[in-house]
């Protein structure tokens, strides 16, 4: 194995402005609603903690102090929550604070996802990162973020995490053009398109809210025009790094993620996870998988 420099740093974009829910996001961030009884967020940074990643920086904009406040210590409330004995929910309160290390950057225009990496490039400086959107939930028992940091270590340079899509879906995604390489799950990135038309896309292997990224991404940033959109595309920036070599910051690998994903990009896919996360809790799934047969068979 080779050489290379260890990732110990998480970057979490959360500047968007949630406009897909509105009203609710017009004054929570959209990262903050709940699946279940747990903003998104957090379930972001216990994936970032889980693969050893202690130092987080989150990318935040205007209205979005709630998420400095759930992971700072709530001092009144802990105080409440022990006098009355709720050791439980005490735990629960207490957790959020506990997990990292958080720092945090405001994004001071809406730029793109490209543009939002750049705003950790003084927190980050010289070192690889992983990038972790809010939208994107990993299932923590199939443990894609660890995998992407051991191919990172094997081959260096940065990785991205692709999904197969059907091919009507490609249009919402960054694709990658593959080549195989010696492991079943790990593939070469040779060509990277932000939201082609479904008959002009390379593959359906499409990237989702996870990247390992080596730091020459920073000086790429700062030269890569707006894209589609008018933003700043990481996409972009990353298909200049997938054509170097390791010398220049390349090249870029992609691993194949067949597990469980929960999109909550919008209001459908946040309600398919919500349940999905529900029927899968202990304390839950008993009395709510049979109300949810029960409520489905009444609606045919």
């Amino acid at each position: 194995m080779a050489d290379f420099d260890p990732v110990t740093k998480a970057v979490v974009p959360a500047a968007g402005l949630g406009t897909r829910f509105l009203p609710a996001t017009k004054a929570t961030p959209k990262e903050m609603l709940p699946i279940v009884d747990k903003p998104a967020i957090q379930y972001v940074v216990e994936e970032a903690a889980s693969a050893g990643l202690l130092d987080v920086l989150m990318v935040t904009g205007k209205n979005k102090r709630s998420i400095e406040d759930h992971f700072d210590r709530a001092f009144e409330l802990e105080e409440a929550l022990e006098a009355k004995g709720d050791e439980h929910r005490l735990s629960q309160v207490r957790e959020p604070a506990s997990l990292a290390t958080l720092h945090y950057v405001r994004q001071g225009e809406p730029k793109g996802l490209g543009h939002a990496v750049l705003c950790a490039k003084h927190h980050v400086g010289d070192h690889p990162f992983a990038c972790l959107l809010g939208d994107d939930l990993i299932d923590y028992r199939d443990q894609l973020l660890k995998r992407m940091i051991e191919v990172r270590d094997t081959f260096g340079g940065s990785v991205i995490a692709l999904m197969e899509v059907p091919k009507e879906q490609v249009s919402l995604y960054g694709v990658a053009t593959i080549e195989p390489t010696a492991e079943d799950d790990v593939v070469r990135v040779t060509d990277l398109v932000e939201k082609p038309p479904a008959d002009e896309a390379p593959s359906n292997w499409a990237i989702i809210g996870r990247y390992v990224i080596d730091p020459a991404v920073f000086e790429v940033l700062e030269n890569t025009p707006p894209g589609r959109g008018g933003e700043i595309q990481l996409t972009d920036a990353l298909r200049t790094l997938a054509a170097r070599g390791p010398d220049d910051g390349g090249p870029v690998h992609g691993v194949l993620f067949r597990g469980r994903r929960y999109d909550t990009g919008d209001k459908l896919d946040y309600l398919r996870t919500v349940v999905k996360f529900a029927a899968d809790r202990e304390d839950l799934a008993p009395d709510f998988v049979p109300w949810l047969r029960e409520f489905l068979n009444e609606v045919g």
